[in-house]
């Protein structure tokens, strides 16, 4: 206990702590201030917190020996209230820190007070609240001031002891709230009892209650010269009590919220209750007075103060006090101490001494050890390794009482004192695989993150562990062989090892190495555990492998649903789940979306190659319906595979809606269909699907193999495929004139029943064929009688055909004699101008002349005449003006080629006057020519039509109108004609 030092220590504080004012006769503390009572009547008062100190006179300026007879402060070392004895009588005084001088109490005159209960709870600096006096005949008041009242509010009168009268030597009060009220707990000391009271409501009012029941007290008679009761207070709330009564120290812990009850019907707050006997200190003198610290008492015997441990009641210490050496003192009166600060004094009759404490609870471990209180051990602990050794005693203890299990838990939580093996082998040694299992997995608990070497270590072993426990019990059951066990035991251990080891591995799931677990695991036969164990580490491979081996699919496939479940696994065990469960596996691919049926291909083609009952659902063609016509699957391997499997069926009506089904119809310039011609005709030829080959001929424009295929089905499959053709006549009656062919040839009856079938043929082709084109296909010895009619049918065509010809050919040429005798008169053609005829364009006179600035280029005035147009409608124009006016309302092109029409005939025009210059006939000819057939061709563009009545006069009815402010915009715009000076030769009009 003492190997760290002393834990208390004494220091003097006053040496002359009455000032001369006589001897000190008693003393109290709080919050480090101390009051002292001398036996001349004087209080000294001294505030260590502000280093203050003074004296307050009660003798009331009477001399001689007026002594102090006891003097209390509150916790917070405010309020005072002092009992002195004059030889008048008695009188008890209040003061306040703030005041200077005291104030009696008159309605105390006369009384003794040996003790004051504060309430520690409710009181202020300004107000004491509730206070509890006690006296010499046994009777307690309640009293309340207010320090700027400078009086007592009220003293009340609450009880008084009638049973056995004695002196009130303690008293002790705490409170504690019950919902909106408060319930008093109050102890009192007399020479031989300690009673408790109790009760909710006002004081006076619990203290009533009394009056029709018994007290609760405990009595213990004894001689002792000073009976007191004193409680350890920790945070304003008290914790333990002591009373230094006759027969020894009676202490106990305060629980104040505790609802036992006593015999007589009071509330027991008193706990863990004992008697220290003062036989047990080794001194024939009883104790004369008594302090209370958290762990000890401080005994006062004698000349000394002995310092007991109240847990282990052993004496710790002993504190021995300097005397003044001057002074004849009579030893140490009493001690006091100060809740507040957690100071003690002891005082004589001059001097006052300090006892501290110096962590008195460093060793308190090791007491509560020795006394095996490991809970209060445990929280005293200062340190891992004082832990470590309670943890250690409690294993040991549980050992030793073959408590493996407890002791298991209690090893775990040694961490220095003992390694890890030897407490291993602890249990290795004596064959005790379940606490060894036990300490295993509380250690894992105490491991911290850190550690993960050894946390997959213990966890390995763990699971080793519980494999050999659950062995052990298979063993031991006899019912149950080891080739049922993954049937699972009746036993109800071997159930619960199994749901604990299945719990212990979902907790370690990723500690444990996962190869090592799996060994170790499949080493021991426990495939359900294994299973059990790869799907926690998302083995799922493993998973399914075992549910496929056990033909469970529905688990299987459970499993491969699961949204952590990669989709490759769905393709890999394919294969096997349709074969295991073919309509259980489809159905969950269905509700997959997130599968490529192409992947799945093997799968399919496994199942299809297992012979299956005719009336037999086809799983694989259900699914591969499901992906083309839901999924919209467009993969020519799964169109392909489906073909082959609508192929392969008896009834081929399921094949060709397949081959006419448009696939493609949704898509823009999508094809018709995703799978491969090719490889469906090779295989409905293989099959002998020949309806299903025509349509596939069909659809390739391979239209002759598509007849001549279907004339070996059916003749009339074969004209509805020679139908088809439309856009090629040639190709369709050869179509047909093979149908004809077959169809004669085939038929076996009557000649002229053949005849009369060929004939009904012949109709059906709407004209297409006619009798001369299946005439060929009758054998040579068939008679031309037998055709008599439809040969006579067929000239008659010809002879109507011949005779609309002859009226279309005398047609054409009555109307070439007309065209001639239209030219012929049109060259004879003339028109009459009138001298005042006006331009349509311009306005001026047609047959005006005009100088050089009127002539145009391309055309030749005769004298001073200006060219003109004359239309037979009566319209006439100036020549240029007609072309300015069809140039601007001409299309853009149209105008552009007037224009280089009129800029050749100027270039020519020249050419031709400059050759007539120099005589060279032949050129000047061949210019003249050209200029000529240039000019025609400008005719032919300008007039020939009327502008203001053809067509050129109609297309300017839609173009939009112009406002005349708006013509120059307008004029801006459009392709003006070039003006060359014209080089002209003279030329007659044109009309």
């Amino acid at each position: 206990m003492n190997a760290g030092g002393h834990v208390f220590s004494v220091d003097l504080l006053e040496r002359n702590g009455a000032k001369g004012h006589g001897l000190i006769t008693c003393m109290a503390a709080g919050n480090d201030v101390i009051l002292i009572g001398t036996s001349k009547g004087w209080l000294i008062r001294h505030d260590f917190g502000v280093g203050d100190s003074y004296d307050v006179d009660l003798s009331g300026g009477r001399g001689g020996e007026q002594p102090v007879h006891r003097v209390f402060v509150d916790p917070g070392g405010s309020h005072c209230i002092a009992n002195v004895l004059h030889s008048g009588g008695t009188e008890t005084y209040y003061t306040h820190a703030k005041w200077a001088r005291p104030r009696v109490l008159s309605r105390l005159k006369g009384l003794v007070v040996n003790a004051v209960a504060w309430n520690r709870q409710q009181i202020t600096e300004s107000s004491t609240r509730e206070v509890i006096l006690g006296t010499e005949n046994g009777q307690m008041y309640e009293i309340s001031v207010d320090e700027v009242d400078k009086k007592e509010k009220y003293i009340k009168f609450l009880f008084e002891l009638t049973e056995l009268p004695e002196a009130i030597m303690g008293l002790q009060m705490e409170t504690a709230s019950v919902g909106n009220a408060m319930r008093y707990y109050v102890m009192a000391v007399t020479p031989t009892r300690l009673y408790s009271f109790t009760g909710i409501g006002a004081l006076d009012t619990v203290f009533a209650s009394y009056s029709d029941r018994a007290v609760h007290f405990m009595e213990l008679p004894g001689e002792i010269p000073n009976r007191q009761v004193l409680l350890f207070m920790a945070v304003r709330r008290a914790k333990h009590f002591a009373w230094l009564s006759g027969a020894g120290i009676y202490h106990g812990e305060l629980n104040f919220g505790a609802q036992h009850s006593s015999s007589g019907g009071d509330e027991n707050f008193v706990e863990n209750k004992g008697l220290l006997n003062y036989e047990k200190l080794g001194e024939a003198m009883k104790p004369r007075s008594l302090a209370v610290s958290e762990y000890h008492f401080l005994l006062l015997i004698g000349e000394k103060v002995k310092v007991v441990n109240r847990i282990s009641q052993q004496i710790v210490e002993e504190l021995k006090f300097d005397h003044a050496p001057d002074s004849v003192s009579k030893g140490i009166i009493g001690l006091c101490s100060d809740a507040t600060a957690g100071l003690f004094y002891a005082y004589d009759d001059s001097s006052v001494f300090q006892v501290s404490t110096l962590d008195e609870g460093r060793d308190m471990w090791k007491v509560y050890l020795d006394t095996k209180e490991y809970a209060a051990a445990l929280a005293s602990c200062r340190s891992p390794l004082q832990r470590d050794q309670v943890y250690l005693i409690q294993a040991d203890d549980a050992f030793s009482s073959k408590e493996y299990f407890r002791a298991a838990s209690f090893y775990a939580k040694v961490n220095y004192i003992l390694s890890f093996e030897e407490i291993s082998l602890k249990f290795i040694n004596i064959s005790e695989q379940d606490a060894l299992r036990t300490f295993l997995l509380r250690k894992l608990d105490n491991l911290t993150r850190d550690d993960k070497c050894q946390i997959t270590m213990i966890s390995t072993w763990i699971t080793e562990l519980y494999l050999d426990k659950i062995n052990r019990l298979l063993l031991e059951d006899e019912p149950i062989s080891l080739g049922n066990a993954s049937l699972g035991s009746s036993n109800a251990e071997y159930q619960s090892i199994i749901k604990e080891f299945r719990a212990f591995l979902s907790d370690s799931k990723d500690v444990l190495d996962e190869a090592t677990t799996m060994k170790l695991l499949e080493s021991y036969g426990r495939v359900e555990e294994l299973v059990f164990f790869a799907a926690l580490k998302e083995q799922y491979e493993i998973v399914i492998h075992h549910y496929i081996q056990q033909g469970e699919t529905k688990k299987a496939l459970e499993v491969l649903r699961r949204p952590n479940v990669h989709v490759d696994l769905q393709y890999k065990f394919a294969p096997d789940l349709i074969m295991l469960d073919a309509y259980e596996t489809v159905e969950s691919w269905m509700t997959t979306n997130k599968l490529n049926p192409r992947k799945l291909i093997p799968a399919m083609m496994r199942y299809t190659s297992e012979p299956h009952a005719k009336n037999e659902t086809h799983e694989v063609i259900k699914y591969l319906e499901y992906s083309v016509h839901h999924l919209h699957n467009e993969d020519p391997g799964i169109h392909n595979l489906l073909l082959s499997l609508y192929a392969k069926q008896e009834d081929d009506s399921a094949l060709l809606r397949f081959l006419q089904c448009k696939f493609g119809k949704g898509q823009v310039d999508g094809p018709e269909f995703f799978y491969d011609p090719k490889y469906a005709l090779r295989l409905c030829l293989k099959e002998k699907r020949m309806r299903a080959c025509v349509h596939i001929y069909s659809m390739m424009s391979m239209h002759e193999e598509a007849v001549a295929l279907a004339l070996q089905v059916d003749p009339e499959l074969a004209m509805a495929e020679a139908d088809k053709v439309e856009d090629d006549e040639d190709l369709r009656k050869k179509l047909w004139l093979m149908v004809a062919k077959h169809v004669i040839q085939l038929e076996k009856g009557i000649k002229r029943e053949n005849i009369r079938k060929a004939i009904a043929f012949l109709k059906e082709t709407d004209g297409l064929l006619k009798i001369e084109d299946i005439l060929p296909f009758f054998p040579d010895f068939a008679l031309i009688d037998d055709f008599k009619e439809a040969i006579c049918s067929s000239l008659a065509d010809y002879n109507k055909q011949i005779e609309l010809l002859k009226q279309e050919m005398n047609d054409a040429t009555r109307g070439a004699d007309n065209i001639r005798s239209d030219i012929t008169a049109l060259a004879q053609r003339y028109a009459v101008v009138e001298r005042d005829e006006e331009c349509g364009v311009c306005k001026r006179k047609i047959l005006s002349t005009g100088g050089a600035h009127q002539m145009r280029r391309g055309y030749i005035p005769i004298g001073p005449m200006t060219p003109f147009y004359v239309f037979p409608c009566g319209h006439s124009f100036h020549a240029q003006c007609l072309i300015t006016h069809v140039t601007q309302c001409s299309s853009q092109s149209q105008a552009e080629h007037i224009l280089e029409l009129q800029k050749q005939i100027s270039l020519l025009g020249g050419k031709v006057t400059k050759d007539a210059a120099a005589s060279t006939s032949g050129d000047s000819v061949t210019s003249t020519i050209s200029a000529n057939n240039l000019r025609s061709q400008l005719d032919e563009a300008v007039a020939s039509e009327c502008p203001f009545c053809g067509e050129l006069m109609i297309r300017d009815i839609s173009k939009p109108f112009i406002f005349p402010e708006e013509s120059e915009l307008i004029a801006s715009w459009q392709i003006k004609p070039q003006v060359v000076a014209p080089k002209i030769l003279p030329m007659s009009m044109s009309i």
